[in-house]
This record gives C-alpha cells, structure tokens and sequence, in this order.
C-alpha cells in the first residue's frame, strides 16, 4: 500500500525571510507536514536526528557549515532524509545530484515548481517502501551546459579515473557514449544493486546482465567478455567472486 502521509519535512536557510516565506509556501501544500526549521548547517543536523523528517529543504549556501557539507553528513545514514537543495546559485546542480539529491530548485521558489519537487522525493519514499529505493536508479552527469539523467540499466561498465568516474552508456541506435561524474569507485559500489552490478576490478564495475561470458587466459588471469565484443580484465582479488557468479 502506498504512504500517503504528508512528508514531515524540515526547512533550513539562514536568511528569515526565505525561510519565512518558504513555510508560507509549505503550508500551501497538503503533501506536507513542516515538522521543525533550521538557520545554519550545525542546526540543521542535530534537528535531523531529534526529528527524523522525511524531507529537508535545504539552502546551498549558508556559513560555516553550508548545504553540501550537510548533505555530505548524510550520505551514510541508514534513515537518511531525501533532500531538495534550494538556492539563488544555479552552479552547484552537479555537486548536488552527485550527492543523491531529489531536486535542485532555484529562488525565489513558487509552490508549482516546489510540488513537482516534492512529488519526486513521496515517489523515492514509495519506493524505499516497496524495497526499491535502496540503490541507485539513475545517475545526473554533467555534459556542457546540462545535466543530463541516465538510467542505471543503461549503464554498461564504470571505470575509475582519479577522483571520477567514467559511466560507459549504452545509446539506442547501438553506438556507445561515456560520462565523467565526481564519484569514486568505492562509493558508487556501495550505492548499487549487486544483483544487478558486480565490480571485478579495483577500477571498474560491470553490469551483470552485459557480461557475455568470462575467459580464461592463463597463468591464473581471467577475463570477462561483455556482450560488445569487449573485454576486462578481471582482478585476483574479485576472481572468486566472479566465479561464483558463473555457478563455479
């Protein structure tokens, strides 16, 4: 059964007037239960774990502690709340998206552009409801002056470049095209279904259902062949585990 309660959602902005026009907004809005509000990043934490909102409607840039360093605070939360930044600044989307944001919205904020926002975070609850919402579903990446949003079945192999990563996608008239997003290896490991991706690199993660099958080179090096003719090589230290993907 869907959760039709509203979001018990949490303001942050230092500046009162946006903050008190921001509740004014909230009240408009049936979707939503303004539980408490915050006017710096170090409040705005500590009211998270005394209230446990669903929702935190979260300015970018605030002193001291700003809004990505609270989302940053976040990220390893079992209950973390879903976030939508709100900011007068539009340069910080890709920051924000590669910190698993809802939404980006722009002052000054009308309700309509808010209650698209907030009907993405009551579908990102359905989900986790339904044990969907654990893993990533979709990635933002920036690509010139847009970000542009890819779903994670399109996704055929990520690789490690630096303090990046490179999402290589699979596009519908068969050719393929490669993103860079600020992310580590590690980390986005941890955030995807392994059911559905397996990393057999220290540098590179794969999409189980693009593998084709896995070769054997010699001298103990094994390889995994995807489904475009290419090949990884696969690490020692993953090797049992891709074996036992293969029933092995």
């Amino acid at each position: 059964m869907a959760d039709t309660a509203p979001l018990r959602t949490l303001i942050v902005d230092d500046e009162p007037l946006a903050l008190e026009r921001m509740q004014h907004i909230c009240r408009t809005l049936p979707t939503l239960d303004v539980v408490g509000t915050a006017q710096d990043g170090a409040s705005a934490l500590h009211a998270i774990r005394q209230l446990g909102p669903d929702l935190v409607l979260l300015d970018m840039t605030m002193p001291e502690l700003d809004g990505l360093a609270v989302a940053r605070a976040l990220l390893d939360g079992a209950k973390s709340p879903a976030i939508i930044f709100v900011t007068a600044h539009d340069s910080f989307a890709v920051e924000a998206f590669d910190l698993d944001a809802v939404d980006y919205v722009l002052k000054p904020v009308t309700p309509e552009r808010l209650e698209r926002a907030i009907a993405r975070a009551a579908a990102r609850r359905g989900s986790r409801a339904a044990g969907q919402g654990t893993w990533l579903t979709e990635f933002w990446v920036p690509n010139r002056s847009e970000l542009l949003r890819i779903a994670a079945a399109d996704v055929s192999r990520i690789d490690a470049e630096r303090d990046y990563v490179r999402l290589h996608v699979a596009q519908k008239d068969g050719t393929a095209r490669s993103y860079l997003m600020l992310q580590t290896v590690s980390g986005l490991e941890a955030r995807l279904d392994p059911d559905k991706f397996i990393r057999l690199h220290r540098s590179t993660i794969l999409r189980r259902d693009r593998i084709a099958g896995l070769r054997h080179d010699g001298l103990g090096v094994w390889s995994a062949e995807l489904d475009d003719g290419t090949t990884v090589r696969i690490g020692r230290t993953y090797l049992a585990k891709a074996k036992a993907m293969a029933g092995r």
